[in-house]
C-alpha cells in the first residue's frame, strides 16, 4: 500500500496564484481578471509584475466574461478569477453565448467552491457549478485536490485551446501530489491499487479517500483510490478498467449528487459495465453557515461517510 504524506496544509487557491505568477514570466500572452477579489484569489503576485497584463473590472463579473471573450481575439489567454458562484450561476448566459458557444480561449478559474467555503454561508456555497460547466459543450471541467496539483493544473491551461473551468478552494487542506508534477488533462491518477472496491474522488475528498483507504484496509477490504481531477472530458478507460477488478464503485465529490462526477461516473457504467455504485456527494441541498470541518461532517464529506459507503457498495455486490 502506498503511503501519502501531507507536506504542509496549503490552500488550493494559493496554487492557483503560484500558477499564474509563473505563467505570467512564461507566457506574455497570458493576461488576468479580476472581480475585486484579488487577495482572496492570490493574483496580486500577477498584478505586480505586470500590471499591464492585469485588468481590475470590480464587482461586475458579467462584464469580466465578455471582456475575457473579446481579448482572446488578440491572441490573448485570458484567465478570470472570483468565487465559484460568482463564476458561475450569476454570469452562466454570458459564459454560455459569450465563450462557449464559440469556443474561445477563457480559462474560467473559480475559488471558494463547495461547502469548505464555511462561514460565508448557503448563498456563497456553490455546490451545483460542476454540473452546470460540465454541461456546456465544449467546456473542460477541472476541479483540483491539492496545491500543488492546482498550480500544475493552471500552468497546464495555457497550453490547452479551448475554454476551461478550473474549481478549487478556499481552505488549507492537505498538499500530498508531487511537487512540480506534471498534469495531463483528462487524465485520471491511479493513487492506491484495489481489489474490492474503487473509490472515485475529486477535489478536498481525494485526501479523504486516502484516509478512507488506510480504515478500510483494517476492516479488510482492499480499496483502489482514483484521482479524478477532470470531471470533463472523463476518463472512462481509468473508470472502467478499475471496476472489471473490483465490480463496485464509491464516488466523493464537495458537491450536489445531482449533477456532479458522480453522475458522469454512473453514465460510463450505465453503457459499459454496469456495477453497484453508492454516491458520496450532498444530497439535493444547500450548504449554511459553520466552520469547513463542521460542514464536511455534517453533510458527509469525508473520509469515515467514504467507509460507510464503501462497506455498503461491497456488500451489494
Amino acid at each position: 500500500m502506498k503511503t501519502y504524506i501531507d507536506t504542509g496544509k496549503k490552500d488550493t487557491r494559493s496554487g492557483f496564484g503560484a500558477g499564474l505568477t509563473q505563467l505570467g514570466k512564461t507566457n506574455e500572452h497570458v493576461v488576468a481578471l479580476c472581480a475585486d477579489l484579488t487577495g482572496s484569489l492570490k493574483m496580486d503576485a500577477f498584478k505586480a509584475n505586470h500590471p499591464e497584463r492585469f485588468f481590475q473590472v470590480g464587482i461586475a463579473e458579467a462584464n469580466m466574461m465578455g471582456m475575457a471573450a473579446g481579448l482572446t481575439i488578440g491572441a490573448k489567454i485570458p484567465f478570470t478569477g472570483t468565487f465559484a458562484n460568482f463564476s458561475t450561476g450569476r454570469v452562466y448566459d454570458q459564459i454560455r453565448q459569450s465563450i462557449a458557444y464559440s469556443g474561445k480561449n477563457v480559462k474560467i478559474c473559480a475559488s471558494h467552491a463547495g461547502v469548505t467555503l464555511g462561514e460565508d454561508g448557503a448563498t456563497h456555497q456553490i455546490l451545483e457549478d460542476l454540473g452546470l460547466m460540465k454541461m456546456l459543450p465544449g467546456m473542460t471541467v477541472i476541479n483540483t485536490c491539492d496545491y500543488n496539483q492546482t498550480k500544475a493544473a493552471t500552468i497546464a491551461l495555457a497550453d490547452h485551446h479551448g475554454p476551461v473551468y478550473l474549481r478549487f478552494g478556499r481552505p488549507k487542506v492537505a498538499n500530498f501530489t508531487p511537487e512540480n508534477g506534471s498534469f495531463t488533462i483528462g487524465k485520471a491518477v491511479e493513487l492506491q491499487e484495489g481489489t474490492d472496491v474503487t473509490i472515485i474522488a475529486t477535489g478536498h475528498l481525494v485526501w479523504e479517500a486516502l484516509q478512507a483507504c488506510k480504515t478500510l484496509k483494517e476492516q479488510g477490504i482492499s480499496a483502489e483510490v482514483i484521482n479524478i481531477h477532470t470531471i470533463k472530458p472523463l476518463d472512462g478507460a481509468a473508470i472502467l478498467k478499475s471496476v472489471a477488478k473490483t465490480r463496485c464503485v464509491v464516488t466523493a465529490e464537495e458537491h450536489n449528487y445531482l449533477g456532479g462526477l458522480g453522475e458522469s461516473v454512473s453514465r460510463i457504467l450505465a453503457e459499459n459495465n454496469p456495477v453497484p455504485q453508492e454516491f458520496v456527494a450532498t444530497q439535493d441541498t444547500f450548504g449554511e453557515s459553520g466552520t469547513p470541518d463542521q460542514l464536511m461532517e455534517k453533510y458527509g464529506l469525508n473520509a469515515a461517510a467514504i467507509v460507510r459507503a464503501a462497506t455498503k457498495v461491497v456488500a451489494r455486490k
